[in-house]
């Protein structure tokens, strides 16, 4: 084997002698044109945003993407020697390696201020995208923070910004003087409502500069809502030899994801768009719906394993997806009684959507930790779970199976408080301090829990919920496994 510091790099060079299981870009990486801005280059935009773009780029080579960071040069560094291009491994039953070619160009904001704003300002950018996480919106509740250093830094000199605002204004306001359309601006961030949310913060923010220019973005520019879903495990030394060792070549920086994603785009583009739907993007008018779906199906059954699985001593979603009593409640939780709970958008199919996420859970490849789903929870529950439950009760629907991961909740809080352990969620001293409290009983535990309003308001007034509950609760015994299992084979 050839010793690990004679291999070359990763690089448009050395493509063609990659070997034929690698799939690599099907189009010539330099004939391609920059028509796509991303804010935030990290880990996910590159397994995911990046890769339906790379899908796209050999029938449509004006839509190659220039991958921005605000502060950080270190994607720049990895991937510039390497010609832009990186390794993505796809993580299944049969994993696969991919090398991605749709990041043309690499900038850090930090360093090259001027680089980024020339490229925002370039006709030929028609979409600027961002993954910035929620706090690079720099948002205090519903508005924009114009306390936070970065905003007050970019009113203060609008034309040297810091923030992802302050690009996505400055390449607006370059156009605006030019008589250049706009682009349109689109989240991908996990952040409901994100269009929403970012053109709510733009506008704020260019209304305290010149009431003429919001009134151009106003009228002129879109800021669609998007949903995006998949597993990014952190790059680690065991994929870099991988990759290593499949390519022949040294990469910086491979990347890793599950092979499931979705990206759910909603169709308002003011400036051209990639044909996104002919490479799997869904286009939609309902993109909360969208979201809804996600929440209590995916994220609903996830908390749902993290509370029952983790009473029952198992470590991961695959683990727990192994446990036949387990896994066949989850299946009928997502079949029978949240799917048919909620309003479902047009176009999205339940079974197939149910089956897809069943899919993801058995994937032996992904190591989800029921400890890490577990944290949170005082956040988590009443948009995964009590919802579901509020419109179950509404339709006249059992909430029995419902309240069986809200119970499983309790318990597990009331084991972590016996255990003198901390809880990894904002409400940790309450939770913890009813939980010292908990005797076991329903009786005397879930009215303790039930005073916590800022999770269980209004439901904690609701007679059937009370009483589902408390049989939820006493059905969970002691919350041993023993218990637990014989709660499932009960429901």
């Amino acid at each position: 084997m050839v010793e690990q510091h004679h291999l070359p790099r990763l690089s448009a060079r050395a493509l063609e002698h990659l070997p034929a299981a690698i799939q690599r870009p099907n189009y010539d990486i330099g004939a391609v044109r920059i028509g796509i801005v991303h804010i935030g280059a990290g880990a996910f935009h590159r397994a995911h945003q990046a890769v339906y773009v790379d899908d796209l780029l050999a029938d449509h080579p004006d839509w190659a993407i220039c991958g921005v960071s605000l502060r950080s040069h270190d994607v720049r560094d990895a991937l510039q020697p390497q010609d832009g291009l990186y390794t993505l491994a796809l993580l299944g039953e049969r994993s696969r390696l991919r090398v991605i070619g749709a990041i043309r160009e690499l900038l850090c904001a930090a360093d090259e201020p001027h680089a980024v704003l020339a490229r925002l300002a370039d006709p030929a950018v028609r979409l600027v995208t961002l993954t910035v996480t929620e706090k690079g919106y720099c948002l205090v509740g519903e508005d924009l923070d114009l306390a936070h250093p970065d905003i007050v830094q970019d009113l203060a000199s609008p034309s040297s910004p810091r923030s992802a605002i302050g690009y996505v204004v400055a390449g607006l306001h370059a156009r605006w003087r030019a008589g250049t359309a706009p682009y349109t601006v689109l989240s991908c961030d996990n952040l409901a409502g994100n269009g929403h949310k970012l053109r709510h913060a733009v506008l704020q923010f260019v209304e305290l500069q010149d009431t003429a220019f919001a009134a151009w973005i106003d009228a002129n520019v879109a800021f669609p809502c998007s949903m995006v879903d998949s597993i990014t495990p952190a790059t680690d030394d065991a994929l870099r030899e991988r990759v290593r060792t499949a390519l022949g070549c040294e990469d910086a920086w491979p990347i890793q994801r599950e092979e499931y994603t979705q990206w759910v785009v909603e169709d308002r583009f003011c400036n051209d768009r990639p044909p996104f739907e002919d490479v799997g993007v869904t286009l939609s008018t309902d993109i909360a719906g969208y979201d809804r779906a996600k929440l209590r199906l995916l994220n609903g059954a996830h908390s749902s394993l993290a509370y029952l699985g983790s009473l029952m001593d198992i470590d991961s979603v695959a683990d727990a997806m192994r446990e036949p009593l387990l896994a066949g409640f989850v299946e009928r939780l997502m079949r029978e009684h949240i799917a048919p709970a909620i309003m479902l958008p047009e176009g999205l199919n339940a079974i197939g959507y149910i089956d897809a996420i069943l899919g993801r859970f058995r994937n032996p490849s992904i190591r989800h930790r029921l400890s890490q789903i577990a944290w949170d929870g005082s956040q988590k529950l009443p948009v995964r779970l009590l919802s579901t439950i509020g419109e179950s009760l509404v339709q006249g629907r059992s909430i029995d199976a419902l309240c069986l991961p809200i119970a499983a909740w309790m318990h597990f809080v009331r084991r972590q408080a016996s255990r003198d352990v901390a809880l990894v969620d904002p409400m940790n001293e309450a939770l913890i301090a009813v939980g010292k409290t908990c005797t076991g009983q329903a009786s005397h535990d879930v009215p303790r829990f039930l005073s916590l309003d800022a999770v269980f308001m209004p439901l904690s007034h609701d007679e059937r919920f009370v009483a589902a509950l408390h049989r939820a609760y006493d059905r969970l015994g002691d919350a041993g496994r023993g218990a637990v299992e014989h709660a499932l084979s009960a429901c």
